[in-house]
């Protein structure tokens, strides 16, 4: 850099320059000898700066998280006795239920007054364990069907399972089917649903659609349990376990008794 910076210097102006990939220097207008070597000394500090390796930062992995110095602290271990170094009550007070031995008050307890939890009022619906949040039916809009049925296709809770429209699972995989009327309906299908809200039906008969609404399930009672077992076409239903239904039930092998052992 020093060769190069001799060679442009002139007595009377000379505008020197430092370019490089990782840096790019000043321009430095020497009129005079001695502002020439001042730029000559700058310009071998900034090749030093240009040719120096940048510095190199780690990379967060797995091995190197940890939590901002201080913001953790580890909870006080509390000894027992003066031979612990913290006093005789050891942070545990000079008195009261929670200084004694023993599990000390339950969680939530504020000294007899009303705690917290039951000062809050209660929450409605499934939220608060109440039934009346609990949904009856998997339900469909007729806007959800745009582009995903074609004209005569028939729409019912299975068709809607394999298109991935729906997906009952849990509580839900044993509701019915309800199509509701929100958006509009451009073609022609087939409705089996359980039940049909009044909009959707309507809107459903004036594209020329057909509704076909599927028996649910019948609610027992007593009353009708009496008049299903009094009829004397009635005959019980028999239970299967679940092995039986899939073929796995283990069959009774009739064992072939000798002709003098009398069967009782």
């Amino acid at each position: 850099a020093q060769s190069m910076a001799a060679s442009r210097l002139s007595a009377h102006r000379q505008v020197l320059t430092l370019r490089s990939p990782a840096f790019t220097g000043r321009m430095i207008s020497a009129p005079r000898p001695a502002m020439a070597r001042l730029a000559a000394q700058r310009l071998v500090v900034f090749a030093q700066a240009a040719t120096a390796a940048p510095p190199t930062e780690e990379r967060f992995r797995l091995n190197n998280l940890s939590p901002q110095e201080g913001s953790r602290r580890k909870n006080k271990r509390k000894g027992r006795g003066y031979g612990a170094g913290q006093g005789g009550s050891c942070g545990f007070g000079m008195r009261g239920q929670n200084s004694r031995s023993g599990k000390g008050t339950r969680p939530g307890f504020e000294g007899g007054q009303t705690s917290l939890y039951r000062r809050l009022p209660k929450l409605r619906g499934i939220a608060g364990g109440m039934p009346s949040g609990v949904v009856d039916f998997n339900v469909v809009n007729l806007n959800d069907l745009a582009g995903k049925f074609e004209d005569g296709e028939e729409v019912s809770l299975e068709t809607l399972t394999k298109k991935r429209l729906l997906n009952p699972s849990g509580h839900e995989a044993k509701l019915p089917l309800k199509v509701l009327g929100t958006g509009e309906l451009g073609v022609k299908l087939t409705f089996k649903a359980v039940a049909f809200s009044s909009s959707a039906r309507e809107k459903i008969e004036a594209g020329g659609g057909t509704i076909v609404e599927v028996p649910g399930k019948v609610k027992w009672t007593r009353a009708a349990h009496n008049a299903r077992v009094a009829d004397p076409n009635y005959k019980p239903k028999q239970r299967v376990s679940r092995l039986a239904k899939k073929g796995l039930a283990k069959k009774k092998v009739k064992k072939n008794l000798p002709a003098f052992i009398s069967k009782k």
